[in-house]
């Protein structure tokens, strides 16, 4: 199934420009724009009452996609007005065809006091801003930039559904003019703009919905875009099946190997996490102190005792792990496994390395193993996550030691570390960042943080449009890891795990606030008890 692509503004001219050449003609993309808008608004708004919908049109494609809309709501029993903020044409057909359907149309020239706006606004159920679309020019300036802040501050609005982009956002900068009109559904033709997944715009452009043009897939503007938005559809598509003659071993067997005597959830929160997204068995490897303590929570779990220094896994624990890798089909390093030297020490034994390949790191790390032994087993495809990402680091090329495409889940400090790049460098471009240490690494980077960047070695990269401060909390990224490996495990592909794990964790996140009424009351845990909710609704 395609992914919903992501694309500048030239982009999508091009696009457009070689589709109309192709034979599907501007006019032709804009009656599927305006019906695929009509089509949305009915099925998320069928049951307001009365079924007045009010359609704000400007003088461009954006205005006519919003005349179509409103012509398709007038045929299905709405009623349904246009109010135009810029001149139309006397001859506009969109203008003929919406009358003769039964609307209703007033211009801003002919209600100097704004009563005939007024009057409608507080009529209507659903406001359709159709007045600028991706050629807007900011700041806003004169009578336009009034209006739109007067419709903004009008009280109570109804439900604002944005064509294309909310009116007032620059399509590729995200930047957002004073008097912007906040919307709570924004559908986008074709592709979503770039400008609509940065801030401020996302502030301002509510949940995202997409309208297929029906354009010819082999476009040759499409070549070379590989920026995509996850979304419900692209997502369902990789699911693992579950077949009901399955088995456990059906579904594969993540070891998860993490903890530390300072961090015991985060060895809960992951290995119910893979648990949760349907990983047969989880095998957990912990510091041998900490089971008595886990146990009795997690009695679905199987366990793997390691050597432990005062509570941190020991520097000889790699060989109990290597010889507890069968039947296991991905494993998890990271979630709080703590700092200590000989934490790190068995983080790089596990990944072969040698004294004599890693020599005196600049950091003053050395690993005291003398040999590694040719016969070691290979380890199966791997999350690093959390203290195992900043182990890594300390680790010169680490990346070769890693099996191929291993998904790596790093916040923006832990980015930092792994790249030495400051983490203001790397929040003001974090999809640059993300797609070129993919690239440079040869793995999957999960970049978390609000609008989570999902980046392939192959170039693709995907944005999680979620931010959220319900996932702002301590064990948040334990769930993530999990709910990857847990995919991994099941052998959903790399990316493909790391997308759908994202993008359930995100929506987690919101149900989780949602049922609790706040943002600042949602745990780790909470997030992680909404993940069948969110299986259950894909």
């Amino acid at each position: 199934m395609n992914a919903v692509r992501v694309v500048h503004v030239a982009e999508m001219r091009a696009i457009e420009q070689e589709a109309d050449a192709r034979g599907i003609t501007y006019a032709l993309m804009m009656h599927r724009a305006g019906e695929g808008v009509a089509r949305i608004v009915q099925r998320r708004y069928h049951d307001v009452t009365p079924k007045v919908v009010v359609g704000l049109v400007g003088s461009g494609n954006n205005g006519g996609d919003t005349l179509v809309a409103l012509t398709h709501l007038a045929r299905w029993g709405w009623q349904a007005r246009a109010y135009l903020v810029r001149p139309r044409p006397q001859d506009d057909s969109l203008l003929r065809e919406l009358v003769a359907a039964g609307g209703e149309v007033m211009n801003l020239g002919d209600d100097p006091a704004r009563d005939g706006l007024h009057s409608w606004l507080i009529e209507a159920r659903v406001l359709l801003d159709g007045i600028f679309g991706t050629g807007v020019k900011l700041p806003l300036r004169g009578e336009v930039g009034e209006f739109l802040s007067e419709v903004a501050h009008f009280h109570p609005l109804p439900h604002v559904v944005a064509v294309d982009c909310p009116s007032g956002v620059d399509c590729d900068t995200g930047e957002v003019a004073e008097g912007t009109i906040p919307a709570e559904l924004t559908i986008c033709m074709e592709a979503v703009k770039i400008g609509l997944l940065r801030f401020p715009a996302f502030d301002y452009v509510g949940e995202l919905e997409v309208v297929s043009l029906g354009l010819p897939s082999d476009l040759k503007a499409y070549d070379g875009l590989n920026l995509y938005m996850a979304e419900a559809n692209y997502c369902r598509n990789y699911l693992p099946p579950r077949p009901r003659q399955a088995h456990k071993g059906t579904f594969g067997t993540a070891l998860i190997i993490a903890g530390s005597v300072n961090y015991t959830g985060a060895v809960w929160l992951a290995a119910k996490a893979a648990y949760r997204i349907g990983t047969g068995l989880v095998r957990v490897a912990l510091p041998g102190s900490l089971h008595a303590a886990l146990a009795g929570h997690l009695p679905e779990a199987t366990w793997v005792l390691l050597p432990s220094e005062l509570g941190v896994i020991d520097r000889d624990a790699a060989s109990v792990v290597l010889e507890s890798l069968e039947r296991v089909t991905a494993i998890l390093i990271g979630p709080g496994l703590g700092l200590e030297e000989t934490t790190a020490e068995f983080v790089a034994r596990l990944l072969g390395k040698s004294e004599e390949s890693l020599k005196r790191h600049p950091l003053g790390f050395v690993v005291r193993e003398e040999s590694v032994n040719p016969e070691r087993p290979s380890l199966p495809p791997c999350v690093v996550d959390a203290d195992g990402l900043r182990h890594l680091a300390r680790i010169p090329e680490w990346w070769h030691a890693l099996p191929a495409q291993s998904v790596l889940t790093p916040h923006p400090g832990e980015m930092s570390v792994l790249t030495k790049l400051p983490v203001t460098e790397i929040q003001a471009n974090r999809l640059e960042v993300a797609q070129r240490f993919a690239v440079e690494w040869g793995h999957i980077v999960v970049l978390k943080g609000a609008l989570t960047v999902v980046a392939a070695p192959d170039g693709r990269v995907f944005i999680i449009p979620v931010a959220s401060a319900a996932l702002a909390r301590a064990g948040s990224g334990d769930v993530l890891a999990g709910l990857v490996v847990g995919l991994l495990a099941q052998r959903v592909a790399p990316l493909e795990s790391a997308v759908l794990a994202a993008w359930i964790h995100a929506q987690a996140g919101l149900l989780a606030a949602q049922t609790l009424g706040h943002e600042a009351c949602v745990l780790a845990g909470d997030i992680l008890e909404q993940v069948p909710e969110v299986l259950r609704r894909l």
